[in-house]
């Protein structure tokens, strides 16, 4: 029987949030209260991030920041901004790694599940959407300790029309 072949629409790009625009100074001062030195492409990355809708890919940031920054750039202040604890870095299962802010404040709750279509790869924030589980002894570890990322995966509203 021939395999039936879809095509996947176009990957969109990450929606910018309009209600959170955190300043130049709050920036600044999350960058050295998390103990890193205050750069541009620091605070270019952290004010896109805060006006993402979404976790961002890092071939997303950089189309997105132009030619401002070069590649390598980006991914070291990424890789740094992680290690400070400001940015959260999460595989969707998808094997592509996405960024989110963490701590500024206004921007993304710290912990909460996000969506991936299978179809389009379209990535959400589930913002207010919680997870219990029920206690059991065979849990991990972790999950006790609630060190868990939950991912749900299905098809967007787009990809079902």
């Amino acid at each position: 029987m021939p395999r039936r072949v879809t095509e996947r629409p176009p990957r969109r790009r990450p929606e910018r949030a309009a209600s959170f625009a955190p300043s130049s100074e709050a920036l600044t001062v999350a960058i050295r209260a998390a103990g890193l030195r205050r750069t541009a492409p620091r605070v270019a990355v952290l004010r896109f991030m805060a006006a993402a809708s979404s976790p961002v890919s890092h071939g997303e940031l950089v189309e997105a920041l132009g030619e401002a920054f070069d590649r390598v750039t980006v991914y070291r202040n990424l890789l740094d901004l992680v290690a400070a604890g400001l940015v959260s870095r999460t595989d969707l299962g998808d094997h592509v790694w996405r960024y989110e802010l963490r701590r500024i404040a206004g921007a993304h709750a710290s912990a909460h599940p996000h969506f991936l279509c299978v179809d389009c790869g379209t990535v959400a924030c589930l913002q207010g959407v919680t997870v219990e589980l029920a206690p059991s002894r065979k849990l991990p570890r972790a999950v006790v300790q609630r060190a868990v990322e939950v991912q749900i995966k299905g098809r967007c509203d787009d990809c079902v029309k």
